[in-house]
């Protein structure tokens, strides 16, 4: 005998049953008028990790401001976003306020071409990039029968539409790739796309580059024109590279692309089934961050001599590895606690004694100190003492 017992009610209800059962781990819904379905259960998300993989994915932390002129390669703008630019244009990244609405972000990276080309040069290539150390994805397994299958999502608009690819690139060595379309030009779209675990190459364990996500919207002849790598391959150069989308970002200077809600994900998904974005507070995130960048702030700093200032530096975390220094581009002035302030003749840092968890800032072009003079390293501009210098420990 099975059955059901009614409820104590005050007058007649009638719930309407499926009229077949469901699936197993399915259950009843109903559609708020006596309707019953039957669909798939929450499940509670597990994931591996407890913090989010990418760092900075929702685009909110912005140390360095915008960038402009970028025309090279190996350029970082928003915090762990890589522009890998060449071949005849030119463009500026930016943190920008538009954002999907109702997704639960607030800022987003901006692409904005300011040289267009509408013919590449033979090398050239633009491409955003995201780069994991290795160390932090033997989590993937992969390089054995176990490797994982991950899930990419972001958040993407253009005024443009058409394919670009998104590759997986594991040590400079192999890579696997989809080409993802914007189907509405200057409309905020949602993409999940899967890639199969590589079970036949380890990720190196260490501090240097492991994987890289790789958003390639345009290339030149040396890198397209082949076949989307489907499948994990080898790669000996720039041909193998193989983009074969058609968006071809560049041609215009009113062509940009933003990106926000970056998430990489241990496990095939759905854009119904993917765990919900791991949101930080904007402090976590920024501590993540200065690993691979640090705004250096101005500190205590004593002269070496008349014209060799010395200010030693804690980073807030251990750097990714022993930084380089690069200044400011604006002079700097020490403030003195016992004799007059100067000002450098032009901007000037360099690097001494230096570790990953320490080092010391080196400030020339300045001159009126005696050996011993000591003070506070500030812009000359004004009295603001953060940013006297750029560290960076970037992949």
């Amino acid at each position: 005998y099975v059955g059901f017992e009614a409820p104590a009610l005050s007058a007649d209800k009638i719930w309407v049953l499926p009229s077949a059962d469901g699936t197993a781990n399915q259950v009843l819904q109903t559609n708020g008028s006596g309707t019953l379905s039957f669909a798939d259960g929450a499940t509670a998300v597990t994931r591996p990790n407890s913090s989010p993989i990418v760092i900075n994915g929702d685009m909110s932390v912005n140390q360095r401001g915008t960038i402009t002129g970028i025309a090279s390669t190996g350029i970082y703008s928003l915090d762990r976003i890589r522009a890998d630019i060449r071949g005849g244009v030119t463009l500026t990244m930016s943190q920008d306020a538009s954002n999907p609405t109702g997704a639960g972000f607030a800022k987003s990276a901006k692409l904005q071409i300011t040289t267009a080309d509408s013919s590449l040069d033979a090398n050239g290539l633009l491409l955003l990039g995201y780069h994991f150390e290795g160390q932090d994805l033997q989590l993937l397994k992969y390089g054995t029968s176990s490797a994982e299958t991950v899930t990419v999502a972001f958040w993407i608009k253009s005024n443009k539409t058409g394919t670009f690819q998104v590759n997986l690139k594991n040590a400079e060595a192999y890579h696997i790739g989809q080409l993802v379309a914007i189907a509405q030009a200057n409309t905020w779209e949602y993409k999940v796309i899967t890639f199969v675990g590589d079970t036949g190459h380890v990720i190196p364990n260490g501090i240097g580059d492991g994987i890289r996500i790789q958003f390639f919207f345009n290339a030149g002849s040396d890198a397209s024109g082949g076949t989307t790598p489907t499948s994990w391959a080898g790669i000996s150069g720039d041909s193998d590279d193989s983009y074969t989308g058609n968006i071809n970002i560049g041609g215009s200077t009113n062509d940009n692309v933003f990106i926000t809600g970056l998430q990489f994900e241990v496990g095939s998904y759905t854009a119904s089934t993917l765990p919900p974005f791991q949101h930080e507070s904007f402090g976590e995130n920024l501590t993540r961050c200065q690993r691979y960048f640090l705004l250096v702030p101005g500190t205590l700093a004593i002269c070496a001599s008349a014209t060799d200032i010395r200010m030693p530096v804690v980073p807030y975390v251990p750097m990714r590895t022993t930084p380089s220094i690069a200044n400011i581009g604006a002079t700097l002035k020490l403030n003195a606690f016992s004799v007059s302030g100067q000002t450098q003749s032009s901007a000037n840092a360099t690097l001494l004694d230096s570790s990953s968890d320490s080092f010391v800032v080196r400030f020339q072009n300045i001159s009126g100190f005696s050996t011993g003079n000591a003070g506070i390293m500030v812009k000359a501009s004004d009295s603001n003492t953060d940013g006297v210098a750029l560290a960076s420990a970037e992949l």
